[in-house]
């Protein structure tokens, strides 16, 4: 899994930060900061569960084989 967030989309709901704080966390203005483009295994359900719950639809995710 290789996760991408766009900063413009942010709009600092922390939803992320909160299901996967291990992948994300939040600058002092509350817009996403991606700690781990390619998490471990064991975070990809909490990682995908945060990307269904973005409300701006900012992380957006790449599957990989």
């Amino acid at each position: 899994m290789r996760i991408i967030v766009d900063v413009e989309k942010c709009c600092g709901a922390g939803q992320c930060v909160l299901l996967a704080p291990k992948v994300f966390d939040q600058r002092d203005d509350g817009i996403v900061v991606l700690l781990d483009e390619s998490p471990a295994p064991e975070l990809h359900k909490a990682v995908r569960e945060a990307a269904c719950v973005c409300p701006g639809a900012a992380i957006r995710l790449e599957e990989q084989a």
